[in-house]
């Protein structure tokens, strides 16, 4: 069975990065519009700490491939979200602010709830606003996962259903299919448009929250000295909790602020340290 192929109602996670905006293109050729308009909903759920070039990204394969991409943002009062589009979308992290304030401390490699509050829950309160639990409804889930990121597939594919309800089943298309990085690169060097963030290795350094904690200390430092001020949102956050150990995205290496301060005096602060990433997947 074509692994693109729809057989039910359907919401396609859509980060705003190549990987899934593939798997989009794969699921638009492989279903009719009719079954598209019935089973498929496509949804971006802004932090409000993407990059500028995603939000354009997003807009531009929403135009170009002339489909509806529904744009959500976390919101602390009901219903919990907010749709929104390019142009009211938030450029300055105020949802994710919102989801800090209201837990009263900061996400860490440890509690990831970030991907919670804003990409999962979000999501699923607008499908619920929609109907789509309503008399035990269930739906599939499909994100952008490739057959060789191993550990993300293992992972899912051993939980079988979202992490919020088992009425929701994930479906790994581009695993299924045996999509690797290469053929993600090859798709976009020939289409008319691209997300103009630049790749290493396959990986968008700059995809995702512009800052994460989970990318690797040279390369949040790096980011740091090549924009000073990507850092002021990330400080201002830890400095709403006073210090405390819960007021510090990492506490395993410095804080935004010194890595912002020591950027600002050009100091090479992790020359000798080996850069370990954590995989910031925000799907999981």
């Amino acid at each position: 069975m074509n692994p693109y192929k729809l057989t039910g109602p359907t919401c396609l996670s859509f980060s705003g990065g190549r990987t899934s905006a593939y798997m989009l293109w794969m699921v638009l050729q492989s279903n009719t519009a009719e079954d598209i308009a019935r089973w498929l909903i496509i949804c971006f759920a802004n932090t409000g700490k993407e990059r500028e070039e995603t939000l354009e990204f997003v807009r531009r394969c929403g135009e170009v491939w002339g489909i509806t991409i529904v744009w959500l943002e976390f919101r602390d009062t009901e219903p919990g979200y907010h749709v929104v589009d390019f142009a009211s979308a938030s450029r300055d992290g105020e949802p994710f602010e919102a989801a800090i304030r209201k837990r009263q401390y900061l996400p860490n490699p440890v509690t990831r709830y970030c991907t919670v509050e804003l990409k999962i829950r979000t999501m699923h309160r607008y499908l619920r606003a929609l109907g789509w639990a309503d008399d035990g409804g269930e739906w599939d889930q499909m994100v952008g996962i490739r057959a060789d990121e191993h550990r993300r597939v293992a992972k899912i594919r051993a939980r079988g259903t979202s992490t919020e309800t088992p009425r929701e089943h994930m479906r790994l298309p581009l695993a299924e299919a045996g999509v690797t990085v290469q053929a993600i690169e090859r798709f976009w060097r020939q289409q008319p448009f691209r997300l103009e963030l630049p790749t290493v290795n396959g990986k968008t350094l700059l995809g995702n929250c512009d800052l994460c904690f989970l990318k690797g200390r040279q390369q949040v430092y790096s980011i740091i000295q090549s924009d000073i001020r990507s850092a002021d949102w990330w400080a201002r956050m830890e400095r709403l909790g006073n210090g405390k150990d819960a007021a510090y995205f990492r506490k395993d290496r410095p804080s935004y602020a010194e890595m912002q301060a020591y950027a600002r005096s050009q100091q090479n602060l992790f020359s000798d340290l080996v850069d370990e990433s954590v995989d910031c997947f925000c799907g999981e």
